[in-house]
C-alpha cells in the first residue's frame, strides 16, 4: 500500500511529505522535532515542524486514527474547544517494506500546557480549583453538544491561560462518540470516569512529591463532579415564575450570559390558570463574550479574556465625545470598538517587545497589562495610566517570567504580589 495523506488543508500535504514517515515515530531524528512538553499518552506522540507550523504527531492503528480524525473535525464544526485536526497518514512502511502504524496529525495549540508540566513547580490549590472549573466547563460543553468523551482526564486535556483563569481543550477523542443527545446515564458515566481518572492522576503526582501538601487527591476528584453538576443544573433547569414577572426570565438569561453561555432557543409556557410561567432554555451555546467581542472588534479570544477586554472597551467608550447610547447621531458601537482596537489595544500590545512575550497571545498579554495597571494604581492610590503600567511591566515582571521556559500564572508576579484578581 502506498503512502497516503488525508489532510484538511491543501497546503499541508506538500510540507508533510518532507517528514521521515519511513521511520517509527520513536526513531525520528532530532532535526525534525520541536522540544515541547508532552503529557502522558498510551501512544507515541512527538511534536514536529512542518514549514512554519508546529504539529503534534500521534502513532496509532489506521482505523482509530481515521475515526479520531473525523471526530475532531466534527467537534471543530460545532465549535467545541479541541485540538485542530490536520491530517492522517496511512500506508507507512520502513525501508525494508514492513508496515508501520498510521499517524494522526493535529496542530499544536499555541500557549497550551499539559497538566504535568504545570505541576513541575508545586501548584497552589487556588490554581488547581481553576483547572477543575475549566475542565468542568469543557465537559458540560461536550455533553450539551451530544459528545460522550469516554476518557475525561487531565492527561487528555490541554490548558491555556485565560485572563486569570484557564480554558480547557480536548486532546484525545479516540474513545468518544457523537450523538444527537446524551442520556443521563451517558453523562454520569463520563463524570464517574473523570472522577476516577483525576483522583488517580493526582495520587500519582502526590507520590512523586509534586502535589501541594494541602491537596487531597480524592476530594479534588469529587470536586469535578460538584462543579459539573452545579453548572449543568444552572444551564438546563426548568424555572417557574409568577405570571407577569417577565423580568425574572431576563434575569435568568443574564445569569447564563455571565457564565459565558448564550440561550439560542427557549420555551415559554403559561399555566392553564394563568398564575405561572414556565421557562426552559432549549439550546445553550458557550462563548457569549467571545462572540460579542468578535462581532465588535474582530478579535478572537478565550471567553474570560473577551469578558475582560469588553469591560475595558466599555470603559474607554464612555470617555469618547461621540459615545451616545440610543442617540442616532452618535457613533455606532462597532465604529468605536474598531477605534479602540486601533488606538488602544494594538499600540499597547505592540509596546511589549515580541521576543519578551513568550507564548502569551495578545489578548492574554493585554489582560496581564490591565492587571498590572490595577495593582500599581492601588499601590499609588490613583490611576497611573496604561503607558506607565506597560513600562513597569516590561522592567519588573517580564524579567522574572523569562526565568522559566513556560511560566504559569503563579509565576507572573509583580515585586509585591501576584498578578491575580483581587478576590484571590
Amino acid at each position: 500500500m502506498a503512502l497516503q495523506i488525508s489532510a484538511t488543508n491543501p497546503e499541508h500535504p506538500a510540507l508533510l511529505l518532507e517528514l521521515p514517515w519511513h521511520l517509527p515515530l520513536e526513531e525520528w531524528p532530532e532535526e525534525y522535532l520541536v522540544p515541547l512538553p508532552r503529557g502522558i499518552s498510551r501512544h507515541v506522540v512527538r511534536y514536529a515542524r512542518a514549514g512554519d507550523e508546529v504539529i503534534a504527531v500521534k502513532e496509532l492503528a489506521e482505523r482509530p486514527a481515521l475515526r479520531e480524525y473525523e471526530l475532531l473535525r466534527d467537534l471543530d464544526r460545532i465549535g467545541i474547544p479541541a485540538v485542530d485536526p490536520l491530517a492522517v497518514v496511512t500506508g507507512r512502511t520502513d525501508p525494508g517494506g514492513a508496515p508501520l502504524e498510521s499517524v494522526l496529525i493535529t496542530r499544536h495549540l499555541r500557549g497550551s500546557m499539559p497538566y504535568r508540566s504545570m505541576f513541575e513547580t508545586t501548584m497552589r490549590p487556588a490554581t488547581m480549583h481553576r483547572l477543575m472549573d475549566a475542565l468542568a466547563v469543557l465537559l458540560v460543553r461536550l455533553h450539551l453538544a451530544g459528545f460522550a468523551w469516554g476518557d475525561c482526564s487531565l492527561s487528555n486535556t490541554l490548558f491555556r491561560r485565560d485572563a486569570g483563569a484557564y480554558a480547557a481543550y480536548l486532546v484525545d477523542a479516540e474513545t468518544g462518540d457523537l450523538h444527537p443527545q446524551l442520556s443521563n446515564g451517558q453523562r454520569e458515566y463520563d463524570l464517574d470516569l473523570a472522577r476516577v481518572n483525576i483522583s488517580g492522576e493526582l495520587l500519582d503526582l502526590e507520590a512523586s512529591g509534586a502535589l501541594h501538601p494541602s491537596v487531597d487527591p480524592i476530594e479534588f476528584g469529587m470536586e469535578i463532579c460538584a462543579r459539573y453538576r452545579s453548572l449543568w443544573e444552572e444551564l438546563t433547569r426548568t424555572s417557574v415564575y409568577p405570571a407577569g414577572k417577565y423580568h425574572y426570565i431576563e434575569r435568568r438569561i443574564r445569569r447564563l450570559n455571565e457564565l459565558g453561555f448564550d440561550v439560542a432557543e427557549m420555551q415559554i409556557e403559561h399555566a392553564a390558570n394563568g398564575d405561572t410561567v414556565t421557562f426552559v432554555p432549549k439550546v445553550v451555546d458557550a462563548g457569549h463574550h467571545q462572540r460579542q467581542l468578535l462581532r465588535l472588534t474582530g478579535l478572537d479570544t478565550e471567553e474570560n479574556q473577551a469578558r475582560r477586554l469588553l469591560n475595558d472597551l466599555e470603559s474607554w467608550m464612555a470617555t469618547q465625545d461621540d459615545y451616545a447610547p440610543g442617540d442616532p447621531l452618535g457613533a455606532r458601537p462597532e465604529v468605536l470598538a474598531h477605534r479602540w482596537v486601533r488606538e488602544v489595544f494594538r499600540p499597547t500590545v505592540r509596546a511589549v517587545p515580541f521576543e519578551l512575550r513568550g507564548d502569551m497571545d495578545p489578548a492574554e498579554l493585554y489582560h496581564q497589562l490591565l492587571e498590572h495597571r490595577w495593582y500599581l494604581s492601588e499601590r499609588a492610590q490613583h490611576d497611573i495610566g496604561l503607558d506607565v503600567a506597560v513600562r513597569d511591566y516590561i522592567e519588573t515582571v517580564l524579567p522574572k517570567a523569562r526565568e522559566t521556559l513556560e511560566p504559569t500564572p503563579d509565576a507572573l508576579e509583580s515585586p509585591a504580589g501576584p498578578l491575580e484578581p483581587a478576590a484571590e
